[in-house]
């Protein structure tokens, strides 16, 4: 009795020593969340000098911690925790310190294989350049996070595809369509025919499609931004309506009227429209007269605001507060009847009675003589 008492000694330092150690890792993780929170030895991503970064994904299925996380089918670090942040979860993972990852990387929970276990995929992001250095302490955010379908998400849909999907009716759609083509090859190969050349034209056409597409983007932008505007025209259209519909018995006389008007001046213009055509006809010469006085009739009109004296001799005429003035005046019979009784009915007897009374001897009364009033009498006349 007393070897087993001998030998169970040995057997209690163990036991004892795993309480022990299990009470000191209990304490130390400060909250038991199972065996699985706690990091397993050799994983990836808990050497000295890995570097933590947290990643909010819409679902998390069925991912626990310490799963992988991998690039290009790397392990490159693990996962340390997952928690609830509103709607969504918050998985912190480790990544070794020698993995360089762009600050836009992408995360996804993907799947090894079929009935493989699930990991955190990071991948430089789809259609747009990599930028920046994943960082400690960065947060990779909701709208780069994803998840490729799980087996049971492709399971479920296959078996929905497979039965709803009408895959057991492909016999009797089959057997329609052929019931339906047989007879009708040249119509169905003219129907392609026609349809391979709209597709051709839309295919030429779709820049414009484009920019006309454009254009109502733009129109639609334009008038989004005149929005306060319309608000306001579509509240002041009702009264407007309202007024137009009071007056609407005056507007129906105008508009009456108007076309009373616009019938009567047309008959005018048709029966007066030989008279009107004669008048014009008329007018040309006159037009013709005044287009060929040109620049003398303008510098002509001059003449009137400073008779009795030309506009072009004023400077020479007034100098300072005195005024130049030499003056001929001829007042013989005969010149007084070519400058004044021109187109009368007495032209010309002032210049024949000069004439009878013998003062126009050899010569035309002008304005060479010395003394106009006493020049015609020289000569003893």
């Amino acid at each position: 009795m007393t070897i087993p008492r001998k030998l169970g000694r040995p057997h209690r330092a163990p036991a004892a020593i795993c309480c022990v150690a299990a009470l000191l890792l209990l304490s130390g993780c400060g909250q038991w969340r199972g065996a699985n929170s706690l990091p397993l030895p050799g994983a990836a991503g808990h050497g000295a000098g890995s570097y933590r970064v947290q990643i909010q994904m819409p679902d998390v299925s069925t991912i626990q911690e310490n799963s992988r996380v991998r690039v290009a089918d790397v392990n490159i670090g693990s996962i340390t925790r997952i928690e609830r942040q509103g709607w969504h979860a918050l998985v912190t993972v480790t990544i070794d310190r020698d993995v360089v990852l762009p600050a836009n990387v992408t995360a996804a929970i993907g799947q090894t294989s079929l009935l493989g276990s699930q990991h955190i995929e990071l991948a430089p992001p789809i259609g747009v350049p990599a930028a920046g250095q994943l960082h400690d302490g960065d947060v990779i955010p909701l709208d780069r996070a994803d998840q490729y379908p799980t087996t049971e998400q492709t399971l479920a849909t296959l078996s929905m595809v497979l039965n709803g999907g009408g895959l057991g009716r492909l016999q009797q759609i089959n057997k329609e369509l052929n019931a339906a083509l047989t007879g009708h090859e040249a119509e169905v190969r003219s129907l392609l025919d026609q349809l391979n050349t709209f597709t051709d034209q839309l295919q030429q056409q779709s820049g414009d499609i484009v920019a006309a597409i454009a254009g109502l983007n733009n129109l639609a932008d334009t008038v989004n931004r005149q929005n306060d505007v319309l608000t306001n025209a579509l509240r002041a259209i009702p009264p407007a309506l309202q007024v137009l519909n009071e007056q609407r018995d005056n507007l129906v006389a105008a508009t009456t009227a108007v076309g009373d008007f616009a019938a009567t001046a047309d008959d005018i213009v048709t029966t007066s429209r030989d008279d009107i055509i004669a008048n014009l006809r008329n007018l040309q010469p006159t037009l013709t007269g005044l287009a060929d006085a040109g620049q003398d009739l303008t510098r002509s009109l001059g003449f009137y605001t400073t008779f009795p004296w030309p506009e072009i001799n004023l400077p020479k005429w007034v100098r300072g507060d005195y005024a130049n003035l030499t003056a001929i005046i001829d007042l013989t019979l005969g010149r007084i009847d070519n400058s004044m009784m021109q187109g009368t009915p007495w032209e010309g007897q002032l210049t024949a009675l000069e004439t009878a009374l013998g003062r126009t001897d050899s010569r035309q009364p002008g304005l060479g003589t010395p003394n106009p009033l006493t020049g015609p009498l020289a000569g003893g006349r």
